[in-house]
């Protein structure tokens, strides 16, 4: 008994010692672990100096509802020399930050559609571009007809905020030339079937696709390819054979997904709450969106890979709803397949068929 006093003794001393320890030294703690990620988060970007290939970050994987895990519809590249980013929703540019992409070495934007939540973080993208960067020029945003009307909106919107930081700053960090954006609508061949290059630089070709997100006319899907590796990004859509064609072989498919059961679920509630326009609205947005079978179905079809599901609708609160999520995807696609969260990062390298996931955030 009295060994066993003396060994509890001496856990209460050390506990003691340690606790008034972290006490006395919290603010040396605090100093170190503030330098360490000071030197993580502004030192050398995540992607610097690793293989060549596909560097796919999810910047927004969510929706316009509120989602603790996905910022709004946001995905970015780094391949070779290039730098892209498609489609800038809500929180998607501080997500990339936290990323530790290089927001000022951006060389172009995508929009998939015109639908708010895809495009209402640009003027934050364009400023973040523009003033980390040094730009002289401004940033070259491709989208459907109309990019110039919304991309025009937002430099009128910034342009007396970029003047104060001009005079703060100075030209050789926020040149006046190189504010705001510059719009290059994309115009596809007609019928359910277009497709163009509209990027070919540093060896990195974007083809632009038609998808049906109708009424919104037109929606845009992306298809990126670099040294024999490939990505495809949906924008939103239904079920699309044209995405099928395009996305032929690629290595990654990232497609957009509503859970129908889900939200008809989330509808039945908001009906019985007495909160008809949500229901309504949780009704319309049933016919325009491609579920999780969708998506895996047009996968198997074009020989995916992987397919990566974004833009997720209803939110996913917790990992634990993703099986939920997926059920009836499950038996229709052969490869891996993963919900997305804002964090994301996918790594395909040059030249052979790996791809590395890792969750950076």
């Amino acid at each position: 008994m009295r060994i066993l006093r003396w060994v509890l003794a001496g856990i209460v001393v050390a506990a003691l010692v340690a606790f008034t320890g972290a006490t006395v030294f919290r603010t040396q703690i605090a100093e170190h672990l503030f330098a360490r990620a000071v030197k993580e988060n502004i030192g050398r970007p995540l992607a610097a100096g690793e293989a060549d290939g596909i560097h796919v970050f999810i910047c927004g994987s969510g929706t316009p509802m509120p989602d603790p895990m996905r910022s709004g519809p946001c995905i970015a590249i780094i391949a070779g020399t290039e730098h892209l980013v498609f489609d800038a929703g809500t929180g998607g540019i501080r997500t990339l930050t936290r990323m530790r992409y290089p927001v000022g070495e951006l060389d172009a934007a995508f929009l998939t559609h015109l639908h708010s939540d895809h495009m209402d973080g640009l003027g934050e993208l364009l400023m973040q571009a523009w003033i980390n960067g040094g730009r002289d020029a401004p940033l070259p945003v491709y989208g459907p007809v109309g990019v110039d009307e919304v991309v025009g909106g937002f430099n009128a919107a910034y342009r007396i905020d970029s003047t104060y930081r001009a005079a703060h700053h100075g030209p050789e960090i926020a040149n006046p030339a190189g504010t705001g954006g510059a719009p290059v609508p994309i115009a596809l061949p007609a019928g359910p079937g277009g497709q163009a290059v509209v990027y070919d630089e540093g060896g990195v070709v974007v083809t632009a696709y038609k998808v049906d997100h109708a009424p919104v006319e037109p929606a845009f899907g992306y298809r990126i390819d670099y040294k024999g590796r490939s990505v495809s990004i949906s924008g939103d859509t239904i079920y699309s054979p044209n995405l099928v064609a395009v996305s032929e072989g690629v290595d990654l498919l990232i497609h957009e997904a509503l859970n129908a059961e889900m939200v008809v679920a989330m509808q039945a509630a908001a009906t019985e709450a007495g909160r008809d326009g949500i229901a309504k609205i949780f009704g319309d947005i049933l016919d325009y969106h491609a579920t999780p079978a969708d998506a895996a179905r047009s996968a198997q079809e074009a020989g995916a890979g992987r397919l990566v599901f974004y833009h997720t609708i209803p939110p996913l609160p917790s990992r634990a709803l993703n099986a939920l999520f997926m059920k009836d995807a499950k038996s229709l696609f052969d490869g891996p397949m993963d919900v997305a969260e804002d964090g994301f990062l996918y790594f395909l390298p040059a030249e052979s068929e790996g791809i590395e996931l890792k969750k950076v955030l």
